[in-house]
């Protein structure tokens, strides 16, 4: 069932998938839209899913679920990385990379592997002060909280 993502608890369970490129505004269109259905549709155990989505920057895509009332469970979780494996195809984007970075330059959004990212900080290209997506955040609360912060306050801050 879909919820608002605005309205979901902040102790929900999320997942957020980042893309290797931006997308469209045309393209942003069509995944919300594939997002609906399948938030509509997602169920757990034959018990549909209290779910949100929302996108941002046309490059992020971030699901998450009310787990008060149903937990997400192994077979809705795989359900869910499935559908983002036909985004992938689709689009001819990379969404489950977890060995990327996203981070912000002033007001563009730039996409490193994680060895670029850990050579820019050497060279003094991005500095703990760099504004970073966060993507490790498990819940809507850790989101709204942690999941845009500087560098100096994530993971990152390793690599300074």
């Amino acid at each position: 069932m879909s919820v608002d993502f605005n309205t979901l608890p902040e102790e929900s369970k999320i997942w957020i998938y980042q893309s290797n490129r931006k997308f469209s505004d045309d393209e942003i269109i069509e995944i919300e839209k594939a997002l609906e259905e399948f938030v509509n549709n997602w169920a757990a155990h034959g018990t549909g899913l209290e779910a949100g989505f929302i996108t941002k920057y046309n490059r992020f895509i971030i699901l998450a679920v009310n787990q008060e009332n149903q937990m997400a469970t192994g077979c809705s979780i795989d359900a869910s990385v499935q559908f983002i494996q036909e985004l992938e195809q689709k689009y001819s984007v990379d969404l489950l990379d977890k060995m990327n970075v996203t981070f912000k330059l002033g007001e563009h959004i730039a996409h490193k592997s994680l060895i670029d990212f850990k050579k820019m900080a050497k060279d003094k290209a991005v500095t703990e002060n760099t504004i970073v997506f966060n993507n490790l955040v498990n819940t809507v609360g850790e989101w709204q909280e942690y999941w845009e912060v500087p560098a100096n306050e994530s993971w990152h801050s390793r690599f300074f």
